[in-house]
């Protein structure tokens, strides 16, 4: 072969030629380890580094990086634990509860000391003389229509940004205070009611965001409360 044609040679092995051959020979460096000593790399300091010690040093940010992820994952699972336990209180407790008051305290007092949430409503929909005095508001299904009319309309879940009007009736007096709000119907065949919760920080509930812990607490009070109403 000519001294060109050696040349020529060269120039068609391109660096993605050289990629794959690495890839499809693993043990390339296997049966020449002298190359990894005489390869160098820069270095962020500027001096040069072997590929043994450029690859040593990649393996312990994969593993530096990996425990980030443990870390975060074992964050998550502590603070679901967590959820659990102080959601499976508050079932227990709504369950031992005997009246409508006892349910609705314990749903109030649970989600202000356990969970935390500023602010908490419920909207039970009723004739008030003829249901037991609580804790949560009660009025009339077409009041309820002519300030929430919207969100009765959906039944079902809503998070984000709610009007004012709206606001001023789901938490009555404390509206101003609010700037996001999730809320979720309270259904026994019909809509019977709401449970509403606020925070101060109007993109803390977003319309992109889950429903599931206030659905299952919602869930939970489907099968408890409607015994101490008086439904159609």
């Amino acid at each position: 072969m000519t001294e060109q044609a050696s040349e020529n040679k060269k120039k068609t092995v391109s660096e993605k030629d050289v990629r794959a051959y690495l890839r499809e020979n693993g043990d390339f460096f296997v049966n020449n380890p002298d190359l990894l000593e005489e390869i160098n790399l820069p270095h962020q300091r500027g001096e040069a580094i072997s590929l043994v010690e450029r690859q040593v040093a990649l393996l312990r940010e994969r593993n530096i990086d990996m425990r980030h992820r443990l870390g975060k994952l074992l964050d998550n699972a502590r603070e679901n634990d967590k959820l659990f336990e102080k959601t499976k209180r508050l079932v227990l407790q709504l369950l031992e509860a005997r009246s409508l008051q006892e349910s609705v305290d314990a749903l109030l007092l649970s989600f202000d000391r356990d969970f935390n949430i500023p602010f908490t409503s419920v909207v039970l929909f009723g004739d008030a003389s003829r249901l037991p005095q609580c804790a949560a508001r009660i009025c009339a299904i077409h009041e309820a229509r002519e300030s929430i009319g919207r969100i009765l309309g959906a039944n079902k879940a809503a998070c984000g940004a709610f009007p004012a009007e709206e606001l001023q009736f789901l938490f009555p007096g404390q509206a101003e205070q609010l700037g996001s709000a999730a809320v979720v119907p309270l259904l026994h065949g019909n809509c019977y009611g709401l449970l509403a919760i606020g925070n101060s920080d109007p993109d803390y509930y977003r319309s992109s965001m889950g429903t599931l812990f206030l659905g299952y607490i919602a869930e939970v009070l489907n099968r408890l409360l409607p015994k101490y109403l008086v439904l159609p």
